[in-house]
């Protein structure tokens, strides 16, 4: 009896270990709630904060998308603009909020610039995409009234009056700040960048004939252009744009721009990149739902954008090559003086 007890009991605790180690490995019940599920997410309003002025792209696509994604998330979106240093001002502004997801960043592919020009020491490395909405095609508009037809006399005209031609921007780092910089570098025409706080306010020089030209995205322009407004000269891309198929692309008249295409800005919402990983689930499929909404799928047809949807790795992935390309780009083109490899961007 004294040898079975001991043995008795060896066998109890063997069994009790095995029963042990194997729990983990149960599945839970397919109805058991996320992180998510159980999350007090949102008790308030949100705020958006837009980086670039009222009437402009960002703030085009983001009011649609917010006023769709506040019915999912059962609070107001509440949007205001903060415009100003190539949309620095609104980038810091969430990035000083707190990190409990009520304060939300609309904005554009600026941010992966601003280290390379040392604007602010931010990009969207210190954020947490919650959505990536799209990327559209840009291209070189001028005045009603102006002689330019062509990209080519543009640029002749360019050369022969050296910084004598104005082109609208929105700033260093800014989508025609960008853009010009490709066709200083590729042509060695050169220009006076007056800046504005958006596009749109970038385009009503041109229309008013303070500046001779600006880029402009498709979606921007696009109506202007057919009310005779504004006139697309050149478009940015390796393929004709369906919208402004008589346009003529710039490799047409520069072979060599085609190393810099396709290239185009981007737009997306953002939060702190230490925001609680259930608040920005739930931040994504509500946005994923707006972004789906057959309303906001015609907005962005009659703006010509081209739809991405990514959320989580995927849109980390699409910012860092975005942004190692521009990186590339740039300091090729002569606009950075620092390499992506000195930068860190690789």
């Amino acid at each position: 009896m004294k040898k079975i007890l001991p043995l008795f009991i060896i066998m109890f605790l063997m069994g009790s270990l095995l029963t042990g180690c194997s729990s983990p490995t149960e599945q839970p019940p397919s109805d058991q709630p996320t992180p998510a599920d159980e999350t007090a997410y949102p008790e308030k309003n949100l705020s958006g904060i837009v980086q670039w002025g009222a009437g402009g792209g960002t703030d085009s696509l983001m009011r649609p998308l917010a006023s769709i994604a506040e019915k999912e998330l059962g609070v107001s979106i509440v949007v205001e603009n903060k415009t100003g240093g190539t949309g620095s001002i609104a980038t810091q502004y969430v990035y000083d909020a707190p990190s409990d997801g009520y304060t939300l960043l609309m904005g554009a592919e600026n941010p992966q610039l601003y280290t390379m020009l040392e604007i602010i020491n931010l990009t969207y490395a210190d954020f947490e995409p919650v959505f990536v909405i799209g990327d559209e095609t840009v291209g070189v508009v001028v005045g009603k009234d102006s002689g330019y037809t062509s990209i080519t006399e543009l640029i002749d005209a360019a050369h022969a009056k050296p910084g004598e031609l104005t082109v609208a921007t929105t700033g260093a780092g800014g989508l025609p700040w960008t853009v010009t910089s490709y066709l200083t570098a590729i042509t060695g025409a050169t220009f006076t960048q007056v800046p504005y706080d958006s596009d749109a306010t970038a385009r009503t020089a041109v229309i008013t004939g303070e500046c001779d030209f600006t880029i402009a995205k498709v979606q921007s322009a696009l109506e202007a252009h057919k009310a005779g407004d504004l006139k697309y000269i050149s478009m940015l891309a390796l393929d004709q744009v369906e919208a402004l198929s008589e346009i003529p692309l710039i490799t047409e008249a520069y072979p060599e721009f085609a190393e810099y295409l396709p290239w185009g800005p981007f737009y997306g919402i953002f939060v702190k990149a230490d925001t609680d990983p259930a608040i920005v689930q739930i931040l994504s499929e509500a946005f994923g739902k707006a972004f789906n909404d057959p309303s906001y799928q015609q907005v962005l047809s009659q703006f010509n954008i081209n739809p991405m949807g990514l959320t989580g790795e995927p849109a980390k992935e699409f910012l860092k090559t975005w942004q190692v390309n521009t990186a590339n780009a740039l300091y090729k083109a002569g606009a950075i003086t620092k390499s992506p490899v000195e930068l860190g961007i690789q």
